[in-house]
Order: structure tokens, then sequence, then C-alpha cells
């Protein structure tokens, strides 16, 4: 029965190391491979760079809060806004009374400082991931003013800029319009050393 035992022991044993080395080595190697020569960008983090340093990545939301920049939706990680290690939504549901006085008062919020304007519903409300670095067309047309006072700019050239950095729908099929919050705002602080 021992031998038995052995028997079986011996080709269970290659097939687990077998299998260890290819799917837990090879395969992997072979996938990284493969994404850094196809998608390089994408396998380094979409990062975006300004003067040369990482400004961020734009597939996650950083928080602005100086009125010369267009602000995002909010953030629902904590205890830090945009933490990709907590990315999570509230768990608040729909029903819940907090959720709904959060967003009235965020959506307050951005009524004042944006001259009483309508707040589209993306800006009051934390994306699913609580990561997300887009907004619509709308959110960002609604912060257009806000900004360009606070740059001393036109409105034309603000309005422009956010023109120019939205992204149509995916194979103009699926998605919504939308407009990256860091590269729109990258674009703001070139716009200002050209001046």
């Amino acid at each position: 029965m021992f031998t038995m035992t052995l028997k079986q022991l011996k080709p269970a044993a290659l097939m687990l190391l077998w299998m260890t080395l290819l799917t837990g080595l090879a395969y992997p190697l072979a996938m990284t491979a493969m994404g850094t020569a196809l998608f390089p960008v994408q396998a380094a983090g979409s990062l975006l760079e300004r003067g040369g340093a990482v400004a961020g990545s734009s597939l996650i939301g950083q928080p602005f809060a100086s009125d010369r920049y267009v602000h995002g939706r909010p953030s629902a990680t904590s205890p830090q806004a945009y933490d990709a290690a907590a990315s999570a939504g509230s768990n608040l549901g729909p029903s819940n009374p907090a959720l709904a006085r959060a967003v009235a008062d965020r959506a307050a919020k951005l009524a004042a400082e944006n001259g009483g304007a309508p707040v589209p519903m993306d800006l009051a409300t934390a994306s699913g991931s609580g990561l997300d670095p887009h907004i619509s067309p709308e959110a960002a047309a609604c912060q257009a003013q806000r900004v360009a006072r606070a740059r001393g700019v036109s409105l034309q050239t603000v309005t422009e800029l956010i023109e120019n950095h939205t992204q149509g729908r995916t194979w103009r099929l699926l998605g919504e319009p939308r407009v990256s919050v860091l590269e729109l705002n990258l674009a703001l602080d070139a716009l200002g050393k050209k001046e």
C-alpha cells in the first residue's frame, strides 16, 4: 500500500510543480510583458505628467479644492479622499437619510460656490468606487464661471478648454460623454503659463 501511495504522490507532486510554474510564474510574466508591449501607458498606470513630474493617474480622481480648478465628484473613500487602497462606495442606500442629507449639503455648497448654477447630480454624489476621475460636461460647464473668475481669464477660454477635453462615448456607443478633471485642470495650469 505504501508503494501505491508513492506511485500516486510522485505524479501529483510533479503536476503541482509544473502547474505552479506554468500558471504562477510563466503565465503572469507573459501577460505582463504582453500588456507592457501593447499598452505601455496603461500598464504603467495611465500616469499624467506636469513639468516632468507625475501629477496623477487619469484613472483615479484627485481632490481639487481651490476655486482655480474644476472640482470632481466627491470621494466615498475614507479617511483620505480618493485613496485607491480604500476604494469603496459609501454603502448608504438611496432611502438612507444620511445620504440624502450629504447630497443636499454638497449640492447647496456647490450651488453657492458656482453662483447659484443648477448642480448636476454627478457633482453631488460619489461614484460606486469613490475614485471616479471624470465628470459630465454639464458638471464642468457649471463650474466654468467660477474658474474663469478665479484665474482672471474669459469664460469663453474656460468653456473652450472644457469642450476640447470632453471625451465622447467609447466607440460612439458605450457610456456618456465625460471630462477628465485632472487633464482639464492640467490644461488650465498650462493656460496660466502661456499668459
